[in-house]
């Protein structure tokens, strides 16, 4: 099933990579991170868009949630992924596939606890004209 996901999200990327694109990123990121569009495409009412998002050493994506999907490949690193219990719903290393699910009911927060730069191959499945993701404020995480 893992393996199946991965290659449904390797062809979805692989496809999508073949258009061109814009950039932004979740904020308040911490220093460094950084995103790069990699692609983009509407069809009808949707937006498919593909990033590389980089988070260094003990930094953090910020507190947000998405308005669609979001799909994501580990190209590098080890991505410690929070909800808004403070609670780790996930810790992802190089070669893992993460899924976040739409909406503010889904605030969540990347962080690298590791010592090498998690880099993440993203593919965002948003309502046409939405922003990569919406900001939240930390539901009162000690960490954040």
């Amino acid at each position: 099933m893992r393996t199946s996901f991965r290659t449904a999200v390797a062809g979805a990327v692989a496809a999508v990579t073949v258009l061109a694109g814009g950039t932004a990123h979740a904020t308040p990121p911490g220093p460094g991170v950084t995103g790069t569009l990699i692609a983009r495409k509407t069809v009808g009412g949707t937006d498919y868009v593909v990033r590389e998002i980089t988070v260094p050493p003990g930094q953090a994506t910020g507190w947000h949630y998405h308005d669609g999907p979001l799909y994501a490949y580990v190209k590098q690193g080890t991505l410690s992924h929070f909800d808004s219990t403070c609670a780790s719903d996930g810790v992802y290393p190089q070669g893992s596939s993460v899924q976040e699910p739409a909406g503010p009911g889904n605030v969540h927060i990347g962080r690298n606890l590791g010592d090498t730069p998690v880099v993440l191959t993203v593919l965002y499945v948003l309502p046409h004209g939405a922003p990569f993701s919406q900001d939240a404020p930390n539901p009162g995480c000690a960490f954040e």
